[in-house]
């Protein structure tokens, strides 16, 4: 979908299928289950990455003024993910109506409390930085050559990354990994696969990070619909 913008902020959730939204800001991975948040006014573009099936809330920007500012994934609880569903059903939902206020509440409610996901790679504005992530978007395992493409020194990779993303590059490289793991395993690829795709060495280095930023296995979290990394009992 070419990029747009919308007058009202939007939960877009995909029931199944793996999507890309992608602003100025950077680029949001949503796995199956889980939800992007965009504000309203933010132009973005939705990329799918296998057939999708989504549902999609627009809310007015008065009505959410404590979510944040620029998009964010979110962990769809079970509550949250029927309140979807069911809101859904009409073509329109006003607080003006009495049947339509309950069903406004809960949703607002398990909106602002929905658990926000490290999915979002940040992309530099230098032109030379900016190739290299591009590359390495294309292929995380192409270090070399994307390097080669960047017309710069692997040093002012370094501070350009840092200054305009703010963190290191090898961070971002781990990031990007994340990213690109979560979008793989949305798509039914297997975890020795997935390790692969991302440049691993070995699949058991490659659980070790996933683990530390999200707190479960890839197994477990693509076998958990709609659970929260978060949750101790996944640890």
């Amino acid at each position: 979908m070419p990029r747009h913008f919308h007058e009202f902020a939007q939960v877009l959730y995909a029931v199944s299928g793996a999507m890309t939204v992608t602003t100025e800001m950077g680029m949001w991975v949503i796995p199956p289950e889980r939800a992007v948040w965009i504000p309203a006014g933010v132009e973005h573009s939705i990329f799918m990455h296998s057939m999708v099936l989504m549902k999609s809330v627009y809310l007015r920007p008065r009505l959410v003024r404590s979510m944040p500012h620029q998009c964010s994934v979110l962990n769809i609880a079970p509550l949250l993910r029927e309140l979807l569903i069911r809101a859904c059903e009409f073509p329109v939902l006003s607080l003006r109506r009495r049947k339509d206020v309950s069903l406004i509440a809960m949703l607002l409610q398990e909106v602002e409390a929905a658990t926000h996901l490290p999915l979002q790679l940040t992309l530099p504005t230098d032109a030379r930085a900016l190739r290299v992530a591009q590359a390495l978007i294309a292929d995380p395992r192409q270090l070399q050559a994307a390097n080669e493409k960047s017309g710069a020194s692997r040093r002012t990779l370094e501070r350009i990354f840092a200054r305009e993303t703010g963190i290191s590059f090898g961070q971002w490289r781990q990031q990007l990994s994340l990213v690109h793991a979560v979008r793989l395993l949305g798509e039914g690829m297997k975890v020795t696969a997935v390790a692969e795709e991302c440049g691993y060495a070995s699949p058991s280095a490659f659980v070790a990070m996933f683990r530390k930023r999200l707190g479960v296995t890839p197994a477990q979290y693509s076998g958990r619909r709609g659970a929260d990394p978060r949750n101790d009992i996944f640890r």
